[in-house]
C-alpha cells in the first residue's frame, strides 16, 4: 500500500467520524422537535367557549392559556386551554385539562381574564410564520435532510469504490522498517551473488550507465517452493535500501476484462514515481501462463493482463530504476514472450539448499529459539536432506513445540529428531495392535534394516527402525544419508529395489503367507524400475527414452496424445521390468536366507524395544547382539489389544531419498 493510499484511509477515517457526529446531532434534534411538539399525556377534554366561560363564572378554573388564532379566518378567534379546579375529595383522575376554540369578544375575553389569578393567566401570541415553520415544516426537512445525506454518502462511496476497483493492490514496504538483508538469506550463495549486482546498480546507476549499460529489466526467480525466492527479493531491496512493491500475480486477475489491466499500468506508474524501486510479482505463473495452451484456449481476462505486463515492461526505461523480480516454481508454463530478452532477460536458480546451506540455513532459523548444548546443527542438516528452507524453519518451530509438551526450557536434540520423524513420516500412533500383526510387522521392518545393511556401501545407513505406526504405516525403516546426491547410479537404484522388496521377504519368513502390507514397498519398486527402464536407459533396451508425454493438457501446449513406441516395444518395456524387480526379489530372499538369525534377532529386538537405532542394526549383524545401551526402551513390551476391523493399512515401509 502506498504512502498516498495510507493518507486516504486517514482522510476518510476522519470523514466518516464527522458524519456519524452529524447523523447523531440531527436525528437528537428531530426526537427534541417531535417531543416537544407533541402533546402532553393526561386526559384533555375539548369543550366549547360558551361551557368556559360558564365555568370561569363558578369559579372552577384554575390556569388559563388564551391565545389568538388568525389561521381560522377572524380576528377575535381564540384557542383556550387550561386546567380545572377540583376539590380535595375528588380523586386524582378527576384532574383533567381542557382545550376549546372559539369566538370572544373583549368583554368575554377580559371576564376570563379575571376568573383566574392574575399568576394563572397566561396570553400567548399569535402563532406567526416562524412558529409555523419550526413546528411542522423543520421536522420534515430535517428528516428528508438525513435521508438525502445518507444516499448521497452512499452514491459517494460506490463511485468511490469503483474507482479503487482497478487500483493496483501492491503493497509498499517502507525502508523505515525493519528491513531484510543478505545476512537474512542462507543456503543459495550462487544466487545471491547473481542479484548482488542488481543491489550494486540501484545503489550506483552511473558506474554502469555512463557506459552504456543498463540493468535487466526483469529478473525470474526459479525454484522449488519454499527455497527462499521472497525472501531473496526482500533482501536485494533492503540492501539497496530502495522500496519494494510487492504483489501476487493471482491480484492482477478478476471476473471482469481490462481490470487486471489496469491494475498492471498502475503498478508500474506507482513505480515510476518511486524509483528507483523493486516490483515483486509472487507466483507470475498465475498471470503469465502460456496463451491460447491446454483444453478450451485462454481465458480473456488472463491473457489482457499478460499482454498489458508485455507492453509496460518492454516500454519503461532501462535506466528508470524501476526492477520487475518475479517468483515461480513453474517455469515451464510461462509464456515465451516474456521470458524473453528485454522483459526477463535472465533465470535465477534458487535450488534446495545442500549440506552447508541447510547448516547456514538452521544457524539463521535457531536464533529465535532456545536451543540446549546437545542440538547440533550439522547433525540436523544430515539428517534433513531434500528440505527446503521453509521446512527445516518448520522443524525447529516443530521441535520447540515438541519440547514445551514435555515441560522443557530448552530444545532437546531429541526433539529434532522427533520432529524430523513427525514432518517425514508423521505422527507416533499408539493404536492397539493384535500381537500376530505385531510380530509381522517386526520381522517386516527386520528384512528392510537386514538387506540395507548388508548392501549399503557407507553412503546410506540405516538411521532407525521401528514398529511404532506413523501416519498409514505400522512400522517404518528409515535410512541417512551420509552426503547430498545429486544424480543415482544403476547399482543404488537396484540396491533401493532390493530393500524395498526385502520387506515382503521377512514377512514370508514368519508367517509362510504374504499380505497387503508391502503395497507401497511394491509401488515406490515398480515406479523406480519402470523409470530406470523407460528414462535413464538402465536395461537391455538401450539408451531410449520411452516415457510418454503425460503433461496436463489444461497446462499443456499439445491436446492430442500420440504412442512413442510400438506394442512390441512395450512388451519389451514390461518384461525389462519385471527382470529387474525379480531379479532383486530373489537377492533380497538369499540375503535373509543367509542372515537367518540376525535377521530373527532384530525382528525379536523390535518387538521387545519397539524402536532400534541404525548402530544396534550393525551390532546384532556383526556381533550377533546389542552392545549399546538402547535409551527410551519400554522395560517390557505393553499388551496391545486387537485392532478393529477395517481396511488393512501397510504393515511397514522404506524411508529413504528419492533418486534424482
Amino acid at each position: 500500500m502506498s504512502q498516498d493510499d495510507n493518507e486516504d484511509d486517514k482522510n476518510g477515517s476522519r470523514v466518516n467520524g464527522r458524519s456519524l457526529l452529524v447523523w447523531v446531532i440531527l436525528i437528537a434534534l428531530v426526537a427534541l422537535l417531535v417531543n416537544y411538539s407533541a402533546p402532553s399525556a393526561g386526559h384533555v377534554q375539548k369543550m366549547g367557549v360558551a361551557q368556559v366561560l360558564s365555568l370561569a363564572k363558578e369559579g372552577k378554573l384554575k390556569t388559563l392559556n388564551v391565545k389568538p388564532d388568525p389561521a381560522a379566518g377572524s380576528d377575535s378567534w381564540y384557542q383556550v386551554d387550561g386546567e380545572l379546579l377540583v376539590q380535595k375529595e375528588t380523586s386524582a383522575d378527576d384532574k383533567t385539562r381542557f382545550t376549546a376554540a372559539g369566538r370572544l369578544t373583549e368583554k368575554e375575553f377580559e371576564a376570563l381574564r379575571a376568573s383566574v389569578p392574575k399568576e394563572n393567566f397566561k396570553e400567548s401570541p399569535a402563532q406567526t410564520g416562524l412558529t409555523l415553520f419550526l413546528y411542522n415544516v423543520l421536522p420534515t426537512l430535517l428528516v428528508s435532510g438525513v435521508v438525502l445525506f445518507m444516499m448521497y454518502r452512499f452514491l459517494k462511496s460506490s463511485q468511490k469504490g469503483a474507482m479503487q476497483f482497478a487500483k493496483s493492490r501492491a503493497r509498499l514496504n517502507s525502508t523505515d522498517r525493519e528491513t531484510t538483508t543478505f545476512k537474512d538469506v542462507a543456503g543459495c550463495d550462487e544466487a545471491k551473488e547473481e542479484v548482488k549486482e542488481i543491489v550494486d546498480f540501484l545503489r550506483e546507476p552511473k558506474r554502469f550507465t555512463k557506459m552504456g549499460a543498463s540493468i535487466p529489466k526483469g529478473i525470474l526467480m526459479v525454484g522449488p517452493p519454499g527455497t527462499g525466492k521472497t525472501l531473496l527479493a526482500r533482501a536485494v531491496a533492503g540492501e539497496a535500501k530502495v522500496p519494494f512493491l510487492s504483489i501476487s500475480g493471482s491480484d492482477f486477475v478478476e471476473m471482469f476484462v481490462g481490470v487486471g489491466a489496469a491494475r498492471v499500468r498502475d503498478t508500474f506508474d506507482q513505480a515510476r514515481k518511486l524509483a528507483p524501486c523493486i516490483i515483486f510479482i509472487d507466483e507470475i505463473d498465475a498471470v503469465g501462463r502460456q496463451r491460447g495452451a491446454g483444453l478450451g484456449g485462454g481465458n480473456d481476462e488472463r491473457e489482457q493482463t499478460l499482454n498489458s505486463l508485455l507492453v509496460e515492461m518492454d516500454g519503461f526505461d532501462g535506466q528508470a530504476g524501476v526492477i520487475v523480480i518475479a517468483a515461480t516454481n513453474r517455469a515451464d508454463v510461462l509464456d515465451a514472450a516474456l521470458l524473453r530478452p528485454g522483459r526477463f532477460d535472465r533465470q535465477v536458480f534458487v535450488d534446495l539448499p545442500d549440506l552447508r546451506g541447510r547448516e547456514a540455513v538452521l544457524a539463521v532459523h535457531a536464533k529465535r529459539f532456545q536451543l540446549a548444548p546437545s542440538v547440533d546443527l550439522q547433525r540436523i542438516a544430515r539428517i534433513t536432506t531434500g528440505m527446503s528452507g521453509a521446512d527445516l524453519a518448520n522443524l525447529l518451530n516443530e521441535a520447540a513445540l515438541h519440547a514445551g509438551r514435555r515441560n522443557r526450557d530448552k530444545v532437546e536434540m531429541c526433539d529434532v529428531e522427533e520432529a524430523r520423524d513427525k514432518i517425514a513420516h508423521g505422527r507416533e500412533r499408539r493404536k492397539g495392535i493384535d500381537q500376530d500383526d505385531l510380530r509381522k510387522t517386526a520381522y517386516h521392518e527386520a528384512g528392510h534394516a537386514l538387506v540395507q545393511a548388508v548392501l549399503d556401501d557407507g553412503t546410506l545407513p540405516v538411521h532407525k527402525v521401528t514398529i511404532i505406526p506413523r501416519g498409514r504405516a505400522l512400522g517404518m525403516a528409515m535410512f541417512m544419508p551420509t552426503k547430498d546426491s545429486y544424480g543415482s547410479s544403476k547399482t543404488w537404484l537396484t540396491r533401493f529395489i532390493c530393500t524395498a522388496m526385502a520387506g515382503r521377504v521377512g514377512e514370508r519368513v514368519i508367517t509362510g503367507d504374504i499380505s497387503s502390507g508391502a503395497a507401497q514397498d511394491i509401488k515406490q519398486a515398480t515406479r523406480m524400475a519402470r523409470q530406470m527402464v523407460c528414462d535413464w536407459g538402465m536395461s537391455d533396451l538401450g539408451p531410449i527414452s520411452y516415457n510418454e508425454n503425460t503433461d496436463t493438457v489444461f497446462l499443456g501446449r499439445e491436446i492430442s496424445r500420440t504412442q512413442g513406441h510400438s506394442d512390441e516395444t512395450a512388451r519389451r518395456i514390461d518384461v525389462a521390468v519385471a527382470q529387474i524387480i525379480t531379479e532383486q526379489f530373489a537377492l533380497a530372499e538369499k540375503i535373509i536366507t543367509e542372515h537367518a538369525e540376525a535377521h530373527r534377532k532384530i525382528a525379536e529386538a523390535l518387538l521387545e524395544h519397539e524402536t532400534l537405532d541404525g548402530v544396534h542394526i550393525m551390532e546384532i549383524l556383526k556381533t550377533g547382539a546389542i552392545q549399546t545401551p538402547i535409551v527410551g526402551s519400554p522395560v517390557a513390551n505393553p499388551v496391545r489389544e486387537a485392532a478393529p476391523a477395517g481396511p488393512t493399512p501397510e504393515a511397514g515401509t522404506q524411508s529413504a531419498p528419492s533418486p534424482a
